[in-house]
């Protein structure tokens, strides 16, 4: 399986945290499956594999329909119960 390597870094990215904004601010900063305001993140609903260059998209780098905004709860709780799926190009 590809592992998706060094992502928790780029979260501190400005790219990154301009990107979450905009997605938070999208979703009202609240949960799209239980509404809640607490605790927010921004999850990929799948990432992408870049074959040729063997990394990655920038997590930034996707389409705003691939990126919701869940609570903790709602994020951990979908993790455990499903993969997040990879599509490779």
């Amino acid at each position: 399986m590809t592992k998706h390597g060094s992502y928790g870094a780029l979260l501190f990215r400005d790219e990154w945290k301009r990107k979450r904004q905009e997605i938070l601010s999208r979703d009202r900063h609240r949960c799209i499956i239980c509404n809640s305001s607490s605790n927010v993140v921004v999850h990929h609903r799948q990432y992408i594999f870049i074959k040729e260059q063997q990394i990655f998209k920038d997590p930034w780098d996707y389409d705003n329909s691939i990126l919701i905004t869940l609570c903790r709860s709602c994020h951990q709780r979908g993790h455990s119960k499903f993969q997040v799926p990879i599509i490779y190009l």
